[in-house]
């Protein structure tokens, strides 16, 4: 009986240890890559009412937010009630910190899947409280292009 608990317990913390590491692999992966301007799609998925502005188009450079366009054809500026929560995820070294923060650590559910070229996140579904409805937060990278 003893073994098989070992056994489990090993398998347990090695797949909590394969999550972390493949994060900070494919982390790895986007900064070796060093990519200063590049534009992408972003569409923000949670219980909100901004889901008529999805996708965004955001074009970064040197790891600043160049523009913000909404799915509409307009500039979302900061003047925008719902750019600060936007800006959030507005880069690709956001998007990693935020997968890097407590919250995210701390939810029920977290899948992320990867770039395989740049190991930037283009899929990331997070469930932060399994057992709570309208928590579920989603984010979508697609369309990426590195500018010159």
């Amino acid at each position: 009986m003893k073994k098989i608990l070992l056994i489990t317990l090993v398998f347990i913390l090695a797949a909590c240890s394969f999550g972390s590491s493949e994060l900070s692999r494919n982390q790895q992966k986007w900064q070796s890559a060093n990519i200063q301007h590049y534009r992408f799609s972003l569409n923000v998925g949670c219980f909100c009412a901004f889901r008529s502005q999805m996708p965004l188009t955001v074009e970064v450079l040197n790891n600043e937010v160049v523009s913000i366009t909404g799915a509409d054809g307009n500039i979302v500026g900061a003047k925008d009630a719902n750019y600060a929560y936007y800006s959030t995820y507005a880069t690709i070294d956001r998007l990693f910190v935020e997968l890097n923060s407590d919250s995210v650590r701390k939810a029920d559910e977290v899948t992320i899947k990867y770039d395989a070229t740049y190991g930037f996140p283009s899929e990331v579904n997070i469930d932060f409280i399994k057992a709570a409805m309208d928590d579920e937060l989603s984010l979508n990278v697609s369309a990426f292009e590195k500018l010159p």
